[in-house]
């Protein structure tokens, strides 16, 4: 059980990094360089669809990895 959620705690991370980044904040940053091809998968309402998908992309990863650190620490 310890392992699944020693994975399951990693994959957390790293999808919550990855989101993180690829958010735009005040300047464009890495989401400016990545995301120009998005903008013709989600038209030209990039401000709302891609930026909406990462946000909650972004709370569905820290929620997992919240549970999963403290679930780990609760079986010490």
């Amino acid at each position: 059980m310890k392992l699944v959620l020693g994975i399951l705690l990693a994959i957390a991370s790293l999808v919550l990094i990855a989101s993180i980044l690829l958010q735009s904040g005040k300047s464009a940053g890495l989401s400016g360089a990545i995301g120009g091809g998005a903008e013709q998968l989600f038209g030209k309402k990039k401000g709302r669809g891609y930026e909406a998908i990462l946000s909650k992309v972004s709370i569905v990863g820290a929620v997992v990895f919240i549970v999963c650190s403290l679930a780990m620490v609760a079986m010490e």
